[in-house]
């Protein structure tokens, strides 16, 4: 794997750099915004790991990922982070982040993750999905609907797709989690899936999909 590290900590970078390199990956790192997002536009990558707080007074990890997003570079984005609060972590992922990992953590754990957005994002990858007047983009991460262009966040994108993948079938809300948010997520008590449930019935139409009480929901 090509991997970016975008990591203003000297330490934390290195650290993630030689953990990296032992597993035989190739790496780059950046300290500063000019010279990380030109580099994350500039080249090809597998993910980037990249740090909420830059030492930049302007600018922070999260500009960076929605600059990153607005030009369509769909790369992988791992937020690295010091900060808990679950309403934070949302809008980081809301903000077309893929996942995020709380300081300090386990260079392990950063691992699997890593491996894991980009098995997703090659899954995403490929041929146009149609269910009734939707049809999606994955390539270009698109929803339109009877030909309009719908605003959706990425993992609203991700949850939808992977719906109608499964189309006809019950999903519970545990796969959800772990197809879509992934293997690893502190949402896994929380009512997370409900509430992006919510969002694609109101950017789309309410019936689009149907609950299972007590099991799940399902597209047909």
């Amino acid at each position: 794997m090509k991997i970016l590290v975008i990591e203003d900590n000297d330490v934390v970078r290195n650290n993630i750099l030689k953990y990296i390199e032992i597993q035989g990956d190739q790496w780059f790192g950046h300290t500063e915004y000019e010279g990380a997002t030109y580099k994350a536009m500039t080249e090809n990558y597998d993910i980037i790991i990249l740090d909420l707080g830059l030492w930049s007074k302007e600018h922070d990890g999260l500009d960076i990922c929605r600059e990153l997003r607005e030009k369509w570079n769909s790369v992988p984005i791992l937020m690295l982070t010091a900060r808990t609060l679950t309403e934070q972590k949302i809008t980081w992922l809301d903000a077309w982040a893929d996942d995020y990992l709380t300081k300090p953590f386990d260079y392990k754990e950063l691992y699997s993750r890593i491996n894991a957005l980009v098995r997703r994002n090659f899954s995403l990858k490929g041929t146009t999905l149609k269910i009734q007047d939707i049809e999606v983009d994955r390539e270009k991460m698109q929803v339109f609907q009877n030909g309009q262009e719908k605003d959706l966040s990425k993992l609203e994108f991700q949850l939808l797709v992977y719906m109608i993948q499964n189309t006809g079938r019950v999903i519970t809300k545990q796969e959800l989690q772990e197809k879509v948010w992934g293997e690893y997520n502190d949402f896994k008590e929380s009512r997370s899936v409900d509430i992006y449930i919510g969002y694609l019935r109101k950017k789309l139409w309410k019936d689009l999909i149907e609950t299972v009480r007590w099991v799940g929901y399902m597209i047909q």
